[in-house]
C-alpha cells in the first residue's frame, strides 16, 4: 500500500519525505489556507520536493469552470493530479480531463455508487473520507471494503485512497483490506513509527551497553 502525506505544510512534506516513505501528497483548500502562501507557489513548491503525486484541489462548481481551473493548475508542474469534488458537474469535469490525459483525484466520496459513477468517468483515484463517515457513527472501513469488491468485480483502474485518516487503525485496516493508498496526516504518520514496547527495548539496550567493560 502506498502511503501519501495529507497535509500542504512544507516542513512536515520534507521530514516525510526524508524518512523515505512517502509516495505522494494530498492537499484541500483549508490545508493550503493554514500555511499563509499564494496557493500556485505553494504547489509548485511541494512538486519540486519529490517526483510522486501532488494532489490539488479546484474551487470552481460548474463543470467549464473547474475544466479551465485544472488547465491551469495542471501546468504548475507534472506530477500534479487534480482533485474534484464528487457533484455531478464533478463528474462531467473528470469525464472530459480523463480524455485530455490530466489525473483526477475524485474527493469527498462517501458511498459506494458515487465511487462507481467516479470510475466511469474516468477518475484516476477516488478519495472516500473514512474518519467522517465514523464520525456520524458509520463504519468508515466497510465503504472501503465495499468499494474494493466493486472494482475488483469490473476490473476498475481507478485507485482507492484512503482519505480522513484519522488514526493508526485507519492505516491498518485499509492496509489489510488492500487500498492502494491510504493518505494520513504527519501526526499520525509519527504515529505509526513509535511502540512503547520499541521504546523500552532500545532504553534496556543502551542501559545494558553502559555495563559492558571498556578498555
Amino acid at each position: 500500500m502506498k502511503i501519501f502525506i495529507d497535509t500542504a505544510n512544507i516542513k512536515e512534506i520534507k521530514e516525510a519525505v526524508a524518512l523515505g516513505l512517502i509516495d505522494g501528497v494530498t492537499t484541500n483548500p483549508t490545508l493550503i489556507a493554514k500555511e499563509n502562501m499564494v496557493a500556485e507557489e505553494l504547489l509548485r513548491e511541494i512538486c519540486a520536493l519529490f517526483s510522486g503525486p501532488v494532489s490539488a484541489e479546484v474551487v470552481s462548481l460548474e463543470a467549464e469552470a473547474m475544466i479551465r481551473e485544472a488547465e491551469k493548475l495542471s501546468r504548475l508542474a507534472k506530477n500534479i493530479v487534480i482533485k474534484i469534488p464528487l457533484v455531478k458537474e464533478g463528474l462531467k469535469a473528470v469525464r472530459a480531463l480523463s480524455t485530455e490525459g490530466i489525473r483526477t483525484n475524485v474527493t469527498l466520496c462517501f458511498s459506494v455508487s458515487q465511487a462507481l459513477l467516479a470510475a466511469k468517468a474516468g477518475a484516476d483515484y477516488i478519495s472516500p473520507f473514512v474518519g467522517r463517515i465514523d464520525d456520524i457513527s458509520y463504519e468508515g472501513m466497510d465503504l472501503i471494503r465495499q468499494i474494493k469488491q466493486v472494482y475488483s468485480n469490473y476490473d476498475f483502474k481507478t485507485q482507492i485512497i484512503v482519505a480522513s485518516v484519522r488514526n493508526p487503525l485507519h492505516v491498518v485496516e485499509a492496509a489489510r483490506i488492500g487500498a492502494d493508498i491510504a493518505t494520513v496526516p504527519f501526526a499520525v504518520i509519527e504515529q505509526l513509527i513509535k511502540h512503547p514496547l520499541t521504546d523500552l527495548g532500545v532504553a534496556r539496550f543502551l542501559e545494558d551497553y553502559k555495563k559492558i567493560p571498556k578498555k
